[in-house]
């Protein structure tokens, strides 16, 4: 178990439109994120998240040739902190994640995490507020995150 997540901006976006951002500092004690991040989410942020500056940014600057400003903040972040994992939608930035070896998961896994660590009863009634936003989720994603949490 990471013991400090990086969440990238769709992570913070996703779980404010439905009204669970809490479940981030309820699965990870300690939630970080870049300033990048803060200002792509363009809202206040919580006072448990922590803001913290990429100290390298050749690796920042490389990394963006690939991904958008805030997802290679947050990978690079995720690189430069031990025990870290980074919150990732984008199957694009996951690709990078990949390559560079470095642990991810999305915001369904944060769910799906919560429901495994006793958080919440179950993941259903947040995948349908999911559902009512504009974010998009397959009907394959949709099933595989209830297998996961062991409700399908």
């Amino acid at each position: 178990m990471h013991s400090i997540v990086i969440a990238d901006t769709s992570c913070f976006i996703l779980l404010t439109k439905i009204g669970e951002i809490d479940l981030l500092r309820c699965v990870y004690s300690n939630v970080y994120t870049t300033p990048e991040v803060a200002s792509e989410f363009k809202f206040e942020l919580p006072d448990w998240v922590t803001i913290q500056n990429v100290k390298d940014r050749n690796t920042l600057a490389s990394l963006q040739a690939d991904l958008d400003l805030g997802e290679a903040s947050a990978i690079a972040l995720t690189y430069e902190l031990s025990d870290a994992i980074v919150v990732l939608d984008d199957w694009g930035a996951r690709k990078v994640a990949t390559r560079l070896k470095i642990a991810f998961t999305g915001t369904f896994g944060i769910i799906v995490k919560a429901k495994h660590k006793g958080i919440i009863p179950s993941v259903r009634p947040i995948l349908d507020k999911v559902k009512q936003t504009n974010f998009r989720i397959s009907s394959e994603v949709f099933a595989e995150v209830l297998r996961e949490a062991g409700e399908f």
